[in-house]
């Protein structure tokens, strides 16, 4: 897979998931920009990486190849492998998944309702192999954190009253980080809980068609914070 050149505010938007991710925890990741996450956690923290295509201890990818051409994550991304990393048959990789056992997945959006709703697989028209995993990992993961740009190509913003696309999950999505806010699910809708320091409110909320409450403790996010 060609490496790709991240946008800055691709890069910032990562580096502010990296702080939703807790030291110890298991977490997967979806295709997208999820793939580039390991890439941006402390050196120091600990965090368990796995791949629905069989295996754990996933590390950071390798755009340039790996000495093994079969390790790749799940979207087909070469990557590297951490001591202690296991291999497995995809039997076992989705018991993993469907026993409840992830702390975390971390996912790509085109739309987040603001019930949590979560449509992230298809734009009919358009060809795709199929859902591959993600239905299961929105449903079964202890924590799902939905990582997007803030607007899709025509301005419009991700996060939608109800979602206009075929759906990969119901009522699922716990955390949306965007490029300009961090929206956390709360009494079942989701509320504008931080905001990017060049960024108000009103430009977060703006593109936003939707009824978005903000919350009384709202935070500032600081890029140069870590």
């Amino acid at each position: 897979m060609p490496k790709r050149e991240l946008k800055l505010e691709e890069k910032t938007l990562l580096s502010r998931a990296a702080r939703e991710v807790r030291h110890g925890a298991f977490v997967n990741l979806g295709i997208g920009l999820p793939q580039y996450l390991p890439e941006y956690l402390p050196s120091a923290q600990e965090v368990t990486f796995h791949s629905e295509n069989g295996f754990t201890g996933m590390g950071e990818g390798n755009p340039d190849g790996t000495p093994d051409s079969d390790i790749i994550d799940a979207g087909g991304r070469p990557c590297r492998v951490i001591k202690g990393a296991a291999f497995f048959d995809s039997l076992t990789s989705f018991a993993i998944v469907r026993g409840g056992n992830l702390d975390l997945a971390v996912l790509g959006a085109f739309e987040v309702a603001v019930n949590g709703d979560l449509a992230n697989w298809k734009i009919p028209g358009k060809f795709i192999p199929g859902m591959g995993g993600g239905m299961e990992l929105a449903q079964k993961a202890n924590h799902v954190l939905v990582i997007s740009h803030h607007i899709d190509k025509k301005g419009r913003g991700k996060l939608v009253n109800e979602c206009r696309l075929p759906l990969t999950g119901k009522a699922c999505v716990d955390t949306l980080v965007t490029d300009r806010a961090v929206f956390r699910l709360r009494n079942g809708r989701m509320t504008l809980t931080c905001v990017h320091s060049d960024h108000t409110p009103e430009s977060v909320l703006d593109p936003i068609d939707a009824d978005v409450s903000v919350a009384d403790d709202l935070e500032l996010w600081d890029p140069a914070d870590r």
